[in-house]
C-alpha cells in the first residue's frame, strides 16, 4: 500500500495532480477504487475519458490543458514526452500567453495512424507530420510556429487569424519567413484569411490594425510604404519604428491604440517618439485603429496632403530607413484538405 501510495504521488506530481486510467492502473489502484473515488462528491473527478484529477477543486488552465495530452496520448507511452501527443493550435499559443489566442478549443496533435475521438473541449488532430516538440508550462506543446500555422488551419474568423499570427511574430515567437514556411508545408495558405495574413507579416505589418491600413492603402493610388521599418540617424542611432513609412516622401504613418497608451509614461513614450521624427523632418500622420476602421478616408486624406508636401520639398529628410522589402508571395495550388490529418 505504501509502494502504491508513493507511485501514485510520483505520477501526480509530474503531471499536475492528473493521472491517466492506465497509470493508476499500473500504481495498483484497483478499478473500483477509481470509480468510488471519481464519483460525485468523491476525492477525485473524471476530467475526460479515461483522465482523472486527483483533487477536488475545479482544474486550472494548465490541468485543463495537459488533460487533453493525457486523453490523446497512446496509454503505453509516457504522455509527457511529446512522442505521441502534444498540444497546439490557440490553446498552447495561449499558454504561452499570446495575446488574442482563444483557449478552447484544445487542438492536440496525435501521430497518425492513431485517430481518438473529440470529447468534450478536446479536438484530437492525427497528423504524419509530427513536429518538434516542448513543454510550455508543464504541457507537451508544438513550437509556436506550428501551433500557429495549426490555429490557422482551424480558424475561419480571418481578423483573429491576424491579430493572432501578427501577435506570433510580434513577440518574437517566430520569425515571419519561417512562419510563411511552415503555412506552406501545412498546406493551408490558399485560405484567404491565412494568405492575407502571411502576406502581411513578410511585407512588414504587425498587428490588424496595421492590416487593415494595408488594406485601406492597397484600395487607393497612394505609393506601398515600407512597414515597421526602422528608421535611423546618419550615424546609425536609432529613431522610431513608424507603423508605415513612405522614405522617398518622408511620410509616417502612426497607428496608436489607447489600449498601449494609458499611462502618462507611455503617452509620454508616444509623444517623444514623434518629436524625433518631426525633428528630423518626418512627416507624420497619426489616426487610430477606431478612426482607420470607421474613418479611413480622413486617414487616407492627411496621408494624401503629406505626402505631396513631402514630394514637393528639396530634400528628403535626414534619416535612413531599414525596412521590409514589399514582396509579393506566389499564389500557392487550391487548398485541399486531406481526411484525417492536420495539414
Amino acid at each position: 500500500m505504501i509502494a502504491c501510495s508513493a507511485s501514485l504521488a510520483r505520477v501526480a506530481q509530474r503531471q499536475l495532480n492528473l493521472a491517466t486510467y492506465h497509470q493508476l492502473k499500473q500504481a495498483g489502484i484497483p478499478a473500483g477504487t477509481i470509480s468510488g473515488r471519481s464519483r460525485r462528491g468523491g476525492p477525485w473527478q473524471r476530467l475526460l475519458p479515461r483522465v482523472y484529477l486527483l483533487q477536488t477543486g475545479p482544474p486550472d488552465t494548465r490541468q485543463q490543458a495537459l488533460s487533453s495530452v493525457l486523453y490523446a496520448a497512446h496509454p503505453a507511452a509516457d504522455p509527457l514526452s511529446g512522442s505521441t501527443a502534444a498540444l497546439t493550435g490557440g490553446a498552447a499559443l495561449a499558454l504561452l500567453g499570446i495575446r488574442d489566442a482563444p483557449p478552447e478549443p484544445l487542438d492536440v496533435l496525435v501521430r497518425a495512424p492513431r485517430s481518438p475521438a473529440a470529447a468534450g473541449r478536446v479536438r484530437p488532430c492525427p497528423t504524419s507530420r509530427w513536429p518538434a516538440t516542448i513543454h510550455i508550462r508543464g504541457v507537451p506543446s508544438s513550437r509556436p510556429v506550428r501551433a500557429a500555422a495549426d490555429f490557422a488551419a482551424r480558424t475561419d474568423d480571418p481578423d483573429l487569424v491576424r491579430s493572432v499570427l501578427a501577435n506570433v511574430v510580434q513577440g518574437g515567437w517566430c520569425h515571419p519567413h519561417d512562419l510563411h514556411a511552415e503555412l506552406r508545408a501545412a498546406r493551408v495558405r490558399g485560405r484567404p484569411a491565412v494568405r492575407v495574413a502571411a502576406a502581411e507579416l513578410v511585407a512588414g505589418v504587425r498587428s490588424i490594425a496595421e492590416g487593415r491600413a494595408r488594406d485601406t492603402l492597397a484600395a487607393t493610388d497612394l505609393p506601398a510604404p515600407l512597414w515597421n521599418a526602422r528608421l535611423h540617424d546618419p550615424d546609425g542611432t536609432f529613431l522610431a519604428s513608424p507603423d508605415a513609412y513612405w522614405p522617398e516622401e518622408g511620410v509616417a504613418l502612426e497607428i496608436d491604440s489607447a489600449e498601449y497608451h494609458y499611462t502618462r509614461d507611455a503617452w509620454q513614450a508616444t509623444l517623444h517618439r514623434r518629436l524625433r521624427l518631426e525633428s528630423r523632418g518626418v512627416l507624420v500622420a497619426s489616426t487610430t485603429p477606431g478612426i482607420l476602421r470607421d474613418r479611413p478616408a480622413d486617414v487616407i486624406a492627411a496621408l494624401r496632403a503629406l505626402l505631396a508636401l513631402g514630394a514637393a520639398r528639396p530634400a528628403p529628410p535626414t534619416v535612413t530607413a531599414r525596412g521590409h522589402a514589399q514582396l509579393e508571395l506566389p499564389l500557392p495550388p487550391p487548398y485541399a484538405p486531406k481526411a484525417r490529418d492536420t495539414e
